[in-house]
């Protein structure tokens, strides 16, 4: 595993910068965290606090909004000082103060409060803590690179729920819907892996100081945008036609539940999701190393919309556990590999702003797109939400096939 040392004099790890395998770790440990606490956030609403789909929508897309100004902020912010850990570790610590207070939640308003602050953490985060990825590697092994540290961040959503599924059993046996005292167990033990990221980002990650961006504006502002090349432009409104469809993963698991699910079949479930995102995601990133991002980009984006297709007209069990596998392979294709593709297009200084622009641009599309599924879902069908998935994942394929080169 460790190799010969890199520039900054310790050795090198899977053939890459240490940063990429410690910031996989921090992310490995969030996600135990957070697929705990916050994955069935959806049943917790729906079978505990008898919460309808259409508030359960708007709570998906207006946290993930937040998200999305906060990245597109940060990235601006560790672009114009020249810094990328600071950022990422402020935006960990507020998502590990926030988790805790889901213990004692119990109406859908503190729901919304409390996962808007840890999503106002994750947005801090992320898009420095990916310029901090890309920046520790290659242009060659940047897919390489994005692929492990998902790999690795998927890995520790497989370990959360696997946790979960323990204490489920535990406490609630084989029970169809979600009890209160099995989410307030998820949320004690689901603290501890969080704090121990917090540690592992202060004590591990190292950061060699860059020159600030030259030229940024004084003020964050969308009109950086202009800045960029043509090709990530027409990139950021095809992500946007693709994510109108793909609204949060709370409809995925309620449809699980829809469809017959257990609760402990529906967390059995998101662990083979994770499993088949975790064991796609690095040779997925090798391979756009190889073949190029846009080839691979749309294969997933194909998986995606068979997918949802497949949660449109699924009738039984073992279509729905295929499905979720399939939907991890989806994951597991596109995420990192989109990431490197963001790096391909951007010049290096501006990497943090391009993040915050591309995370953003999905964040918020994700509001109207929750919306839109938690009305259908209600006033249509439970599949109709998923039909209009697939037709725009077919239309982006075909915007980043015909329209974009690489």
């Amino acid at each position: 595993m460790f190799s010969k040392q890199s520039r900054s004099g310790r050795g090198r790890v899977f053939g890459l910068n240490p940063n990429v395998f410690f910031l996989g770790i921090v992310s490995l440990l969030t996600d135990v965290s957070s697929e705990m606490i916050f994955t069935i956030v959806p049943l917790f609403l729906f079978n505990v606090l008898r919460i309808g789909t259409p508030i359960i929508g708007l709570i998906g897309g207006l946290t993930e909004g937040t998200d999305a100004i906060f990245r597109m902020l940060s990235g601006w912010l560790s672009d114009k000082v020249g810094r990328r850990k600071p950022l990422a570790l402020l935006g960990y610590s507020i998502s590990t103060i926030a988790k805790p207070f889901m213990y004692l939640a119990s109406t859908w308003g503190a729901v919304l409060a409390i996962r808007f602050g840890d999503r106002v953490g994750k947005g801090i985060r992320t898009s420095p803590r990916d310029a901090l990825v890309a920046d520790s590697v290659s242009a060659g092994e940047r897919g390489k690179g994005f692929g492990l540290h998902r790999a690795m961040d998927t890995f520790g959503a497989v370990l959360g729920l696997a946790i979960a599924a323990v204490i489920i059993y535990l406490v609630q046996g084989g029970g169809l819907e979600l009890s209160l005292e099995s989410y307030q167990w998820l949320v004690l033990v689901g603290v501890v892996p969080a704090v121990l990221a917090v540690l592992v980002l202060l004590f591990f990650v190292r950061e060699r100081r860059r020159h600030p961006s030259g030229g940024v504006s004084s003020r964050p502002s969308l009109k950086g945008v202009g800045g960029f090349d043509a090709r990530f432009k027409l990139f950021l409104v095809i992500m946007a036609v693709f994510t109108l469809g793909n609204s949060s993963d709370f409809f995925v698991i309620l449809r699980a539940q829809d469809l017959g699910s257990s609760v402990i079949y529906v967390v059995l479930m998101l662990v083979v999701f994770n499993i088949a995102y975790a064991v796609t995601a690095l040779p997925a990133g090798m391979l756009s190393d190889r073949l190029g991002r846009r080839r691979v980009i749309t294969l997933g984006w194909f998986i995606y919309a068979l997918v949802y297709l497949g949660f449109a007209v699924a009738s039984e069990m073992w279509q729905v556990w295929l499905l979720f596998a399939c939907y991890g392979v989806y994951y597991g294709i596109v995420e990192g590999v989109a990431r490197a593709f963001v790096a391909d297009l951007v010049p290096q200084e501006k990497r943090g702003t391009a993040y915050g622009l591309y995370h953003g641009v999905v964040g918020l599309t994700l509001l109207p797109a929750s919306l839109i599924a938690g009305w259908l879902w209600q006033a249509v069908s439970p599949a109709a939400p998923f039909y209009l998935g697939a037709g725009l994942a077919f239309i982006a394929m075909l915007g980043i096939m015909g329209l974009m080169r690489e």
